[in-house]
């Protein structure tokens, strides 16, 4: 689904997406919002590896 939405978006609307960001933003807030969007993914995929090790040793536990 999300290669179907990209394959709709050309230059046009991702300027336009631009355009509605910077007025809703202001141009000096854009990097703040992006450093927060980094450490929220940096953190999510954190605690998947969290899960995941959990899991794991869940698994291990049960075949003992």
């Amino acid at each position: 689904m999300n290669a179907v939405l990209l394959g709709m978006l050309g230059t046009p609307e991702m300027i336009l997406i631009a355009v509605v960001l910077v007025l809703m933003f202001g141009a000096k807030k854009i990097p703040q919002l992006m450093r927060g969007v980094g450490s929220g993914i940096k953190e999510f995929k954190a605690g998947m590896k969290e899960g995941e090790k959990e899991t794991d040793a869940d698994k291990n536990d049960q075949l003992k």
